[in-house]
Formats: structure tokens, C-alpha cells, sequence
């Protein structure tokens, strides 16, 4: 398997583009102290208000996660 080529050249072909919120979303939730990111909060909010959420929160893995990412309000 090849290795993914330097993001410069990855900018070069158009492939990698300018970050969408200005900067790296990790790095932004380490320095704002949220877990989830204010973007997917208000999606979720208005899908929940507006939409169909049945099987929305369908997630593998251990139930006392999914419990909690179902649960999260910050």
C-alpha cells in the first residue's frame, strides 16, 4: 500500500483544501474544553426538533458508550 503524498502536493492537485472552520477541529475542542464540537450539537438539535430520529443513534460498541454519546448534553 502507498503512502499518502505530502499535504503540499495534496494542495497542488486541488485534493487538500483550506481547513472548513479555520483551524483544526482537535486542536479546537482541546482548547475550547467541549467534547463534541458546537456544529454537531446543532445539527443533532435540529434533526431532533425537525426530523425522523428513530435508529439515528445506532452505534457498535460497549452500551455503556452509546449510553453516554446518546445522552451527552453539554
Amino acid at each position: 500500500m502507498k503512502s499518502r503524498p505530502p499535504p503540499q502536493k495534496l494542495r497542488q492537485r486541488g485534493i487538500l483544501r483550506e481547513r472548513v472552520f479555520g483551524c483544526d477541529l482537535g486542536e479546537h475542542l482541546h482548547s475550547s474544553e467541549h467534547e463534541v464540537p458546537q456544529v454537531v450539537k446543532s445539527c443533532a438539535e435540529f434533526i431532533e426538533k425537525h426530523g425522523v430520529v428513530d435508529g439515528i443513534y445506532r452505534l457498535s460498541g460497549i452500551s455503556s458508550n452509546i449510553q453516554k454519546l446518546r445522552f451527552v448534553r453539554l
